[in-house]
């Protein structure tokens, strides 16, 4: 393996699948190692200097929301979790724990591998973004520093909130938001359990900015847990 190689520990109790991630992702030309349980995940985090995490959150020695925990008090690396767990809450518990991605057990190794692009892509962006910068994605064009917002090289008219709102999912461009930590900064946080203004706000944004409301091709919605701006 070249050096310049992602690296990316896959952190799962059962066998046969770190077995087909390790197998499938090295073809792709990944750096992959494993970790069976969560205690020895910590220290594979600390030792390899991953790139990015595939995290089961059933491991056999401690909850994979406690490794989330763990790991973030002292690294941003992207995490994305691969478990069986697929409830409203325990999704929204491991994104707000510090995870950027959720998929769930069966899973697509094709659409797992399109999350690890846009979750790398994301962390190799500077930390600090220019004022300057200009954030396209599809046929939408966002200038962050003229506050224009374009479709198709036409500019469209954003309210105050609503083009908050599309800066905010730009910001966090690929990783999946919860309705809870969007309302936060976008409205503050007295306004966290007020869900109805975001999905008010979320429909007027792909009625301006999608060419069918209805299939939205970047304003994605995470089935119960919030939304994802799809980076292209």
């Amino acid at each position: 393996m070249a050096k310049t190689d992602p690296v990316i520990i896959v952190i799962e109790d059962d066998p046969s699948i770190r077995r087909f991630l390790r197998t499938s992702l090295s073809t792709q030309g990944f750096n992959v190692f494993e970790a069976a349980g969560g205690k020895q995940a910590i220290v594979e985090v600390g030792v390899r200097k991953p790139d990015l995490l595939i995290l089961d959150l059933g491991l056999p020695d401690m909850d994979g929301i406690e490794v989330i925990k763990t790991v973030r008090q002292w690294s941003a690396v992207p995490i994305i979790i691969l478990s069986a767990r697929s409830s409203e809450q325990q999704k929204i518990d491991a994104l707000d724990a510090g995870a950027d991605d959720y998929l769930t057990k069966p899973f697509g190794f094709g659409e797992l591998l399109a999350r690890i692009r846009v979750a790398l892509r994301h962390a190799n962006r500077p930390q600090e973004q220019s004022p300057n910068d200009v954030f396209v994605t599809a046929n939408l064009k966002v200038d962050l520093l003229n506050r224009v917002v374009s479709v198709d090289e036409q500019e469209i008219h954003l309210t105050p909130i609503q083009y908050r709102l599309l800066t905010v999912l730009v910001k966090h461009a690929g990783k999946v938001m919860t309705h809870q930590q969007i309302l936060k900064e976008v409205w503050g946080p007295s306004y966290q359990e007020n869900a109805h203004y975001l999905r008010i706000y979320m429909s007027q944004l792909r009625q301006k900015l999608e060419t069918d409301p209805t299939q939205p091709k970047f304003l994605l919605t995470e089935s119960g847990v919030g939304y994802r701006l799809k980076v292209w």
